[in-house]
């Protein structure tokens, strides 16, 4: 049996099995490459728990808005941000295991305990609070995609508390240690899988019916910077029509585009993430012996999946709602469709700042008789435009789909998707908190505290989804919370940086020459496209 106590939740798999699968990998790689493939993919693990976290609500959300406003050409986006992330959490599972320390303790006995302390804070922050949009999201799939005549309106706590229970059961398993790590292993895995395969499936009907351009999404892949500064060519006609406030537009557009992509790259690898993985892999016994499998894992379990279920929601969205405009909204295109509350409300708020932007001081002394008469007024390519670029969001999304089948299938296929998203990702947060709760108290091996950890998690998520995350206080919760994990992003990947730098640390196994070159290069690279992300947010939002 393992040294570690029976209660410790952060080493508890026995050293028999630690063995067992040590020897794999040694007997795998004198066998040669294809042994050794199927040897990691038979172990791998943290990096599928990586995953479970990253496809939630912000990665659906994302990927949605970038197919909406950029098409396929924002197709390699989401992928380099992810490439960036694998980078940093290789570098951080690279000293865990070498080293066998846990991560917090080291940086405040090596680095500095400030930045220690800060790393836990903001991860026990992002969890607490982002947990409440996943309850969010995986109780409108419930009541509105899958069970919309059992759950309606009037049965949300019974579907705060399914989601609930069900969670709570799969962390108790986590928890419970020996077999039951294999079942929450599993259990992941499946989660992670439906939801890759209920996007890819949407996409495989969008293919077959003849809707898909693969030529231009490959070319999609190709990195294009010029995203940046410019708007989607599929514009351009509308644009034109607009007149002299073509610029507004262009401005608009491109300032979104910016918007949507930096928020889709912090959502890749967020600040938790970075506390989880170490952690996870501290708890399944690893050490040196499996550094190699750690990068396999985070390249197959976390990136893979990544890949494909965020490229098939763009593809999706790109198909379905870029440079189209939203039904209902312009008269003279769709007058016997009558748009949601939620579009309509958002249309006219584009419209006013184009409006407001013509008339000046003017437009604020206008009554609201006067400001619905002229947006009526406005061209139709002022209202073409706003009508395309408008978020949308979930409930829009199924509703493009059941154009593809029967509305029924179309409801139940999304749903499954999204509540695969929002379960999964709630889980981990959960065990993430309990992993900082142990870590800034002191008491690593304390199982009632992990646990008790992770329920403050999801007793935030169900209670807040309700009563929290809606207008000027979801704001208020979701601003500071976001700046201060983006913030502190870049500052945890110098940590990293630094961790990896660190003769007192690791010893021996600190890499030299150009394997210590490299290892800076990759990781000064993925250092500054972190703060590039955080110094856009901060300027966003000031």
């Amino acid at each position: 049996m393992s040294d570690a106590p029976a209660n410790d939740p952060v080493q508890v798999e026995p050293t028999a099995q630690v063995e067992r699968d040590r020897q794999m990998i040694n007997a795998a790689r004198e066998q040669g490459t294809g042994s050794l493939f199927w040897a990691f993919t038979r172990l791998s693990g943290p990096g599928w728990l990586q995953s479970a976290i990253t496809l939630g609500g912000g990665s659906l959300a994302g990927s949605l808005y970038l197919g909406v406003l950029a098409g396929y050409g924002a197709m390699w986006w989401q992928p380099l941000a992810m490439i960036m992330g694998v980078i940093m959490l290789s570098a951080i599972g690279y000293v865990t295991l070498s080293t066998g320390e846990r991560p917090f303790d080291a940086i405040n006995k090596h680095i500095n305990p400030v930045l220690g302390w800060s790393w836990a804070i903001a991860t026990l922050m992002a969890n607490l609070v982002w947990c409440m949009p996943q309850y969010g999201l995986g109780t409108a799939a419930l009541r509105k995609n899958l069970m919309p005549e059992t759950l309606g309106d009037a049965n949300q706590w019974v579907a705060i508390g399914l989601l609930f229970v069900v969670t709570g059961i799969v962390i108790v398993f986590y928890d419970a240690g020996g077999w039951a790590v294999k079942v929450f292993d599993f259990i992941l895995k499946a989660m992670v899988a439906v939801v890759v395969i209920s996007f890819f499936a949407v996409v495989v009907r969008m293919s077959v019916a003849g809707d898909l351009d693969w030529g231009q999404i490959m070319i999609g892949f190709i990195p294009d910077f010029s995203m940046m500064q410019r708007p989607s060519a599929a514009f351009a006609d509308v644009l034109a029509d607009t007149g002299d406030y073509r610029s507004y537009w262009e401005n608009i557009i491109v300032s979104e585009q910016r918007d949507a992509m930096i928020a889709s790259a912090a959502t890749a690898v967020g600040i938790n993430m970075t506390f989880l993985l170490p952690y996870s892999m501290l708890r399944k016994g690893w050490d040196r012996d499996f550094r190699g499998l750690a990068i396999f894992d985070l390249s197959t379990g976390l990136f893979i999946p990544y890949l494909l279920a965020t490229s098939c929601v763009v593809i999706a969205s790109a198909t379905a709602f870029h440079a189209q405009e939203a039904p209902g909204l312009v008269a003279e295109m769709e007058a016997e469709v009558t748009a949601s509350p939620k579009l309509q409300g958002g249309y006219a708020k584009l419209l006013d700042g184009r409006l407001a932007v013509e008339h000046g001081e003017a437009w604020q002394a206008m009554d609201d008789t006067q400001k619905a008469s002229l947006r009526a007024e406005l061209p139709e390519g002022d209202r073409r435009i706003a009508a395309m670029i408008i978020r949308r969001d979930t409930d829009d999304f199924a509703a493009a789909l059941s154009r593809l089948s029967d509305e029924t299938t179309a409801q139940k296929v999304f749903g499954i998707g999204v509540l695969g998203m929002a379960v999964s990702t709630i889980i981990i947060l959960m065990l993430i908190n309990g992993f900082v709760l142990t870590e800034i108290l002191g008491m690593p091996g304390h199982k009632g505290l992990h646990l008790l950890g992770c329920f403050m998690a999801s007793i935030s998520g169900a209670v807040g989804s309700a009563t929290l995350w809606t207008g000027d206080a979801k704001a208020y919760l979701a601003v500071p919370t976001s700046l201060f994990g983006m913030v502190l992003l870049p500052i945890a990947y110098i940590t990293f940086l630094l961790m990896m730098n660190s003769k007192s640390l690791l010893g021996e196994n600190k890499p030299t020459g150009m394997q210590m070159a490299r290892w800076n290069l990759f990781m000064v690279l993925a250092t500054a496209f972190a703060t590039f992300c955080c110094m856009w947010s901060i300027y966003n939002s000031s």
